[in-house]
């Protein structure tokens, strides 16, 4: 079977100390960036964050986010509803380039796990207070990112009782 990223994409929780280099950190954003978007708006800004300090502090606007402090950096994608032409619909561009930072993590050998912000507006206040983000950015999603201290194998999770063909 060939190298599959979107098959073999798990959830990375422990990280390695290894650094991740700005090549790959490129790499990613692209990805995010290639994601579908309504209209093509490309309602989206990121911040990459490597700073230890700012990771450290990552899980106090964000109890989920425990591993950020462990992670060689960590993405946070925010969205831009403002003066979007489909305005409702920029949670799922961003939530398609949240998942192309993942696979493209996971194709480049990378862990990398998803944690979301949107709509919980502790999470959002948090974090725009811990990065600088301005009022009008949405804080949607950051993805803590490094190289694997836990290798998972990939999981099937196909169910045919979920596929309804042609109709429910």
């Amino acid at each position: 079977m060939s190298h599959d990223p979107v098959m073999e994409r798990r959830s990375i929780r422990k990280f390695t100390d290894e650094p991740v280099g700005d090549d790959l950190v490129e790499r990613l954003l692209r990805a995010a960036m290639c994601a579908p978007s309504a209209g093509n708006q490309q309602p989206w800004q990121f911040v990459v964050v490597r700073d230890r300090e700012k990771l450290a502090h990552v899980p106090d606007a964000h109890p989920y986010a425990a591993m950020a402090p462990f992670a060689a950096l960590a993405i946070v994608v925010c969205g831009t509803p403002n003066g979007c032409r489909w305005p409702t619909l920029w949670p799922q561009d961003c939530s398609a380039a949240t998942e192309n930072i993942l696979i493209e993590a996971t194709a480049l050998g990378l862990g990398s796990v998803w944690c979301s912000i949107h709509p919980m507006e502790e999470r959002e206040r948090g974090m725009r207070e811990l990065l600088g983000i301005p009022e009008e950015i949405v804080p949607f999603s950051i993805v803590a990112i490094g190289h694997a201290a836990e290798p998972k194998a990939p999981a099937d999770r196909y169910d045919e009782g979920r596929v309804h063909r042609d109709r429910w």
